[in-house]
């Protein structure tokens, strides 16, 4: 008998809230393991609000989210106390998910300790350090860590194979972000009460076509942000749409739009979603126009075009499907091929009826059973 393995599974954001819940559940419900989760609290309330849905209570929290800290102080307090995380619990295994400094910092301080590293959501490349920056090159740290690398579909795996990571290591497992996103849209409809928060924007604007964005990539701010916002004002100049905009918490995003979009009435700049209301958000909008990975991943999921306000992505499966198309951020560009989304109807189906290759709702089970194999096979 397999004495149970203990997991520390380390993140700090809500994305990784998201996507790691329903895998922190399915190793709860398998007897070889014993999940203890950490969390940094890189964003503090969003996370907080993801926590709560899926009835976790951090066995650490570190709480390490400061106004405006810079990457390097942020990384430097993360791989401290995540090594101490780590000393005291002595895990088997660790686990990360993404590409945060949370999850660089947990691959590094696990190989500093010779621990084995879980990669959850691996080999999503773009190919550009810069874009998305410092994504990018937190992945590749992972990637080069990694025991066990779980790739969402077989273009990661393949960019995987490519950095001459062992085939053995490398499992198409889908995106548990579909798993997360098909649970709370079925809680979602079993009992409706969930998100009443949007009632009063649903009966606001019945009848106009609703457009859902967030946006809040750092290689974005500046100048990128302000076209983002002029394409906004130029969408909702429109009488037949309405922009929902859960507006992301920091200033370098929230001064922008406040300032350029804070007088439209059609457009709602609203506080952060917690879960089922943002996977209602999706259910609700016509289009999804972002700059975040994870939309690109869940919009598709319930028949959503993206709209994609970066230069480049580490999602290419979706560009490549049809269910996603990559239009920078000029402003002139986005308006374009979001007005033709609006008026052909041929071309709207067309990425509304797209597969969607990000996942089938069953990549949390697949992961906890490949990593059982792997420690049957080294018992």
């Amino acid at each position: 008998m397999i004495s149970p393995v203990k997991i520390l599974v380390v993140f700090g954001t809500r994305p990784e809230a998201i996507k790691l819940f329903p895998v922190v559940a399915a190793l709860r419900a398998d007897p070889c393991f014993v999940p203890v989760v950490c969390v940094s609290a890189q964003h503090r309330q969003m996370l907080d609000q993801v926590l709560e849905i899926a009835g976790i209570v951090p066995d650490h929290d570190l709480d390490l989210m400061r106004p405006d800290q810079s990457l390097d102080t942020l990384t430097a307090a993360l791989l401290t106390e995540l090594g101490k995380v780590m000393d005291t619990e002595q895990p088997d295994r660790v686990m990360v998910q993404g590409d945060t400094a949370t999850a660089m910092s947990g691959a590094i301080a696990a190989y500093y300790r010779k621990i084995p590293v879980d990669h959850v959501e691996a080999g999503l490349r773009s190919g550009n350090i810069y874009h998305p920056w410092p994504e990018e090159v937190n992945r590749k740290i992972i990637g080069a860590i990694a025991s066990l690398h779980f790739a969402p579909t077989e273009v990661s795996a393949a960019a995987l194979l490519a950095e001459n990571v062992p085939a053995n290591r490398v499992h198409v497992t889908g995106n548990t972000v579909i798993d997360a996103l098909l649970w709370v849209t079925e809680r979602n409809r079993e009992a409706p009460q969930r998100v009443s928060g949007l009632a009063e924007l649903e009966q606001r604007f019945a009848g106009k076509r609703i457009i859902g964005v967030t946006s809040h990539r750092r290689e974005n701010f500046g100048d990128g942000m302000e076209a983002i916002a002029a394409a906004i004002r130029q969408i909702a100049a429109r009488d037949d749409v309405a922009v929902i905009f859960p507006v992301h918490l920091n200033p370098n995003v929230r001064a922008v739009m406040h300032s350029v979009l804070g007088d439209l009435p059609n457009v709602a700049l609203i506080e952060p979603l917690d879960y089922p209301h943002f996977a209602h958000l999706l259910s609700l909008a016509t289009i999804m126009l972002t700059d975040s990975g994870g939309v690109q991943e869940e919009a598709p999921a319930l028949g959503k075009p993206v709209l994609v306000m970066r230069e480049t992505t580490e999602r290419p499966e979706g560009v490549t499907a049809g269910t996603a198309r990559l239009v920078g951020t000029d402003a002139a560009r986005i308006v374009t091929e979001l007005f033709t989304l609006l008026d052909d109807k041929a071309a709207y189906e067309s990425m509304a009826r797209a597969h969607n290759p990000f996942g089938d709702g069953q990549s949390a089970r697949r992961i906890v059973e490949l990593i059982a194999d792997e420690i049957g096979r080294k018992a």
